[in-house]
């Protein structure tokens, strides 16, 4: 296929940093089968220009004062956006990393990326083909491959089993026999065991474990 034939991707820039959006821009227009539709200095920005513009992909930042990366591109992806979404930014940590593709990232790069390895992401991003930068790679595959999270003590359950009722922490310590503060010290560590911030979550992914059995089950 030749260049000509090679069909022009379009692209909205994402970036609270002037200085980045312009020399994105600069290279993007300079480099032909690329068009910049425009630019925005945050996510919320970005969702307003993304609906307006309908980019092909959206080349998204991640933390920008005034709506971040990762909410924006789960409300993309909620409200079905044609704009395939490649993360550029500099953060390559799991807080960072997972959450982005979580949200429905198509692809994951560092800002130190090559110019031609860019270029080539936002190609594979607009046919809809995974892009991962090496470091952000390794991280998904050391997650994928971490050891099965630690199974609740029978304590652990019993306590979860009462938050699932609805049950309050003094009560849950009359119950048990126990203090408040151990209470707590179990919802600390089911919490970490079952990757959660709150007792909604835990029961959710309880069910969803099969921890509790059905919701509504007995």
């Amino acid at each position: 296929m030749t260049d000509a034939d090679t069909p022009t991707v379009s692209v909205l820039i994402v970036d609270d940093h002037p200085v980045v959006r312009d020399g994105l821009r600069g290279m993007f227009e300079a480099a032909p089968g690329f068009r910049v539709l425009g630019e925005a200095a945050n996510g919320v920005e970005a969702l307003e220009r993304a609906a307006a513009l309908d980019p092909d992909v959206v080349l998204m930042d991640l933390r920008m004062p005034g709506g971040s990366g990762v909410d924006a591109i789960r409300e993309l992806a909620r409200r079905g956006a044609r704009a395939e979404v490649l993360v550029l930014t500099t953060y390559d940590t799991d807080s960072d990393t997972l959450p982005a593709i979580e949200a429905g990232a198509t692809g994951y790069l560092l800002k130190d990326a090559p110019r031609e390895e860019l270029f080539a992401a936002v190609r594979a991003a607009a046919e809809g083909r995974t892009v991962l930068s090496p470091a952000v790679a390794s991280r998904l595959v050391s997650a994928v491959r971490a050891p099965a999270a630690e199974p609740l003590s029978a304590r652990e359950r019993e306590v979860l089993a009462l938050v699932a009722r609805g049950t309050s922490n003094r009560e849950i310590a009359r119950e048990l026999f126990i203090s408040e503060a151990t209470v707590k010290t179990h919802l600390t560590h089911l919490y970490a065991k079952l990757g959660v911030r709150d007792r909604a979550a835990a029961v959710a992914v309880a069910y969803e474990r099969g921890i509790l059995g059905r919701p509504g089950a007995g």
